[in-house]
This record gives structure tokens, sequence and C-alpha cells, in this order.
């Protein structure tokens, strides 16, 4: 759900597997943007273009969100869900985001299947658009769209990663 921009967002840095993640969260202790750090310009474009010109502050992501995402990175998939998070992007984009928080763990579906699911079966190019402009890597998990022949295909974060993601997943895509 689209909420107003925050004046400031709050930046961290954590460990993972595949990189160090960034996350951006709002004074609510809401997430709002997660990346890797070798990708951190794609990061900055993402939050400016849902939000405009906002301060961006070194600090503490809530304690949840870090403990969520060190358990996912731990085994346990379930994890993702229990993060508080909100973003900007149009209605067409929340759609795609909220459908894709819905694909589980360890499954994969190809862009047509989520556009579909959201009743646009049309509009496979607009999901992949969308699914470019997630800034919440892994918690909305745009890992988890491949190609229509199984084949993964584009992440933000490096098709090395995405296959890593689905791997530790249990996933088993093609390609």
């Amino acid at each position: 759900m689209p909420t107003l921009p925050p004046a400031r967002l709050i930046l961290d840095r954590a460990p993972s597997p595949i990189g160090e993640l960034l996350m951006a969260s709002d004074a609510e202790g809401r997430l709002r943007a997660v990346d890797f750090h070798d990708y951190e310009p794609r990061m900055l474009r993402l939050l400016r273009l849902h939000y405009g010109e906002t301060t961006l502050e070194a600090g503490a992501a809530p304690a949840a969100t870090r403990a969520a995402l060190a358990a996912y990175f731990a085994g346990d998939l379930a994890a993702l869900a229990t993060i508080a998070w909100t973003t900007g992007g149009t209605a067409f984009q929340q759609a795609v985001w909220r459908a894709l928080g819905e694909v589980a763990p360890g499954t994969t579906l190809t862009y047509a299947a989520l556009a579909a699911r959201i009743g646009k079966p049309a509009a496979v190019r607009a999901v992949g658009a969308a699914n470019g402009a997630n800034p919440l890597s892994i918690v909305v998990p745009c890992h988890r769209l491949v190609g229509a022949d199984g084949a993964l295909t584009g992440y933000g974060g490096g098709v090395e990663r995405k296959a890593w993601l689905l791997a530790h997943e249990g996933a088993r895509p093609r390609g």
C-alpha cells in the first residue's frame, strides 16, 4: 500500500552469504529498500524514483528486520514474511509486488503467470518492468520469477545471486 514519502531513511548494513546487504528503514521501523552493497547506486536510484529526495542517514535497522534476514539466510525461509515493509510505486507496481509476496519459497513463477495472477495476462512486459523497479530485493521475492522456459533471467543483484537464492530455497529452475 503506498504511503507518504518519508522525510528521512535510516541506512544499515548487514552481512549475508551473498554479499553485504543495504537496508533502508523509515522512522516507524518499516523496511523501505534492501539491496546489495555493489548495487548501492541502483538502490539510491529506486529510492529517488519512489520517494523523491529523501535524506539517508547511517543507523541501525530494526532488530526484528535484522533478525528475520539472518534467520532467512540460516534456513528459516518463512522469516521474510515477518518483516514490516512498505514502499512507494504505482498501483500496478504495488499489485505486482503483493503478488510476488505470495510466491512461496522454493517455487518459481514465470512473468506471464504472475501477470495472469494479477488479472493482466497481456501485461507480461509491464510485470517485468515492475519487477525491475522492486526496491525490496529478497523480501519482495523478485528472484522467484523465471523466463517462460523456466530459465533464469535478469536479477537486480546479479543472476549468480538469483541462482544462489533459489538454490537456498530449494527451487530447481533451469538455467
